[in-house]
């Protein structure tokens, strides 16, 4: 008798066993990880990504989206010369602008011809103002700098 009872133990041990196979395991397995990749955020592959100013512009992407950057300019209103690099001159100094941690809150647009830069719009203080020249003198191919920037502080108009 005790034999009968060990056999029995021995044969639903293994019965058990045999429940819990890998198959089982793998598609719980398989239904977690769909469920854990549901969210997973997938790479931009776009074949024309939009540079990040922190990374800058280079010539290359300007020239392959040329276009885009002269409709972008007319339809801001901006002067962009017909000098062989003022539409890239202007694009840089988009972009080095934008890259510049203290001037995030200020309003300045470019207008650039025959490789002059014009800037026009509002800075916070001088120190602004100055960093923003400073940034428009500093991009290669650029003659002179205009610096038409007016100084306003919160709540005053009238600088």
């Amino acid at each position: 008798m005790r034999n009968k009872i060990v056999a029995v133990l021995i044969g639903t041990l293994a019965l058990a066993l045999v429940g819990c196979g890998e198959t089982a395991n793998y598609n719980t397995n398989a239904n977690a990880n769909r469920a854990a990749n549901a969210n997973v955020a997938i790479a931009n592959t776009n074949a024309n990504p939009t540079p990040s100013p922190r990374r800058g512009m280079t010539r290359a992407e300007y020239d392959r989206d040329k276009d885009r950057y002269t409709r972008e300019a007319k339809e801001s209103g901006r002067t962009v010369g017909s000098g062989l690099n003022d539409g890239w001159l202007w694009v840089k100094a988009k972009f080095d602008l934008a890259a510049a941690d203290d001037l995030r809150d200020s309003t300045i647009n470019v207008d650039v011809d025959n490789e002059v830069v014009t800037l026009s719009g509002t800075v916070a203080n001088a120190a602004q103002k100055t960093q923003a020249e400073t940034i428009a003198k500093s991009i290669e191919g650029v003659k002179s700098v205009k610096n038409m920037l007016k100084i306003t502080a919160p709540g005053n108009t009238n600088k």
